[in-house]
């Protein structure tokens, strides 16, 4: 556990102890949302199927999370409710939660990463008020999120795998190197 003072107190596992990949093709017109499904408590696995992944907006946003289960429902809810709010706006939607997420008393206590995707844009989203656009349209999150971006960055060059495979096989090559990563996938993935 890590510790910034005595009053306020980060477990990073709760926020790494999973690995979430987005993609985002422009020229295929598509976009998916990938996880592991292993949902670990300190060192022991207490689930092998967890789904971190969900459709919002009548299909057309996908959406994922690392961190806390509860902290991420919550924070599904409120932004399904911003993407009504702004009539599927996904990055206005975005910024007013990040907003909401860092004044509000309660939710600035929520422990969760998302990474969210339509057709306009791929985003990830954090209480620290980030709201942030990859370069090369891919984000890995949690403990996994590196090996499956480079993994998914180097198939997406370099193969004539469709984004789909791409998620499953950077996840299956995660789940191979980090502890915290299974190989129960969850992928939903968007056309437009």
């Amino acid at each position: 556990m890590l510790s910034s003072d005595k009053n306020h107190q980060i477990d990073r596992n709760r926020i790494e102890s999973t690995t979430i990949i987005a993609i985002r093709t422009p020229e295929n017109c598509k976009g998916v949302v990938a996880s592991d499904g292993q949902a670990t408590m300190e060192d022991t696995v207490v689930k092998n199927n967890t789904n971190k992944v969900r459709v919002l907006y009548d299909g057309d946003v996908l959406a994922g999370f690392a961190g806390s289960t509860a902290d991420a429902m919550t924070l599904f809810d409120k932004f399904e409710g911003k993407l009504e709010q702004y009539s599927g706006k996904l990055e206005r939607a975005a910024v007013e939660l990040t907003k909401e997420w860092r004044t509000d008393k309660i939710l600035r206590k929520l422990e969760a990463l998302m990474v969210v995707v339509n057709s306009e844009s791929l985003l990830l989203i954090s209480g620290a008020g980030d709201v942030l656009r990859p370069d090369h349209n891919v984000i890995g999150i949690g403990s996994g999120g590196s090996y499956a971006l480079a993994a998914a960055r180097a198939l997406l060059d370099h193969s004539q795998l469709s984004p789909v495979e791409v998620a499953r096989e950077s996840l299956l090559l995660t789940s191979s190197i980090d502890v915290y990563t299974n190989d129960q996938l969850s992928i939903e993935s968007i056309e437009w």
